[in-house]
């Protein structure tokens, strides 16, 4: 009535991806991941098989050990598929940065995990006839680790664009 399932991203999606981003950010932080600055679990993939989640980096190994956490905590366990872990200037909750950030910080052969057997659901279309009759309910997860490489984070390339304060003028003056 009003709010028919649909393919995502759709109405029902909209709101679960607040209400399930703000509960994976208070699990993850809770397990002791430290300087989580943002948490969208994206309507695309129906609130559950696409997270971004921005950090801080502070030490080596932070990226993969958020990743990590948010993938298989209570609350992202369940019929997840990717989460893409992204540094603090990307704002996880717009779909392009996100994208961006993962098809220009990561490496496809280094920068990602493969988690096999996760919790899943029999609604997950891409588990098997045979698998779905023999209960077996799982799937994998691809942790990507789209954060500027830790070791050598000062050497990267820097961002090409425009401050927010020169965007904000150009707007202005031009709008």
């Amino acid at each position: 009535l009003g709010c028919p399932m649909l393919r995502p991203p759709d109405e029902l999606g909209r709101y679960r991806s607040v209400i399930k981003s703000a509960l994976l950010r208070q699990t993850v932080q809770k397990a002791g991941v430290p300087d989580v600055t943002g948490v969208w679990v994206h309507e695309v993939g129906g609130a559950r098989m696409l997270v971004g989640i921005s950090i801080t980096q502070r030490y080596p190994g932070h990226s993969k050990q958020a990743g990590h956490v948010a993938c298989q905590c209570h609350t992202g366990a369940y019929a997840g598929k990717y989460v893409v872990v992204v540094d603090d200037d990307i704002d996880v909750s717009n779909l392009e940065q996100l994208i961006w950030a993962m098809v220009t910080r990561s490496d496809p052969a280094t920068s990602i995990d493969i988690i096999r057997g996760a919790w899943s659901t029999p609604l997950d279309p891409r588990i098997s006839p045979e698998d779905k009759a023999a209960g077996n309910f799982t799937n994998s997860r691809a942790i990507i680790d789209a954060c500027r490489p830790f070791h050598w984070r000062d050497r990267f390339p820097a961002v090409n664009m425009p401050s927010p304060d020169t965007m904000k003028r150009a707007l202005q003056k031009f709008s």
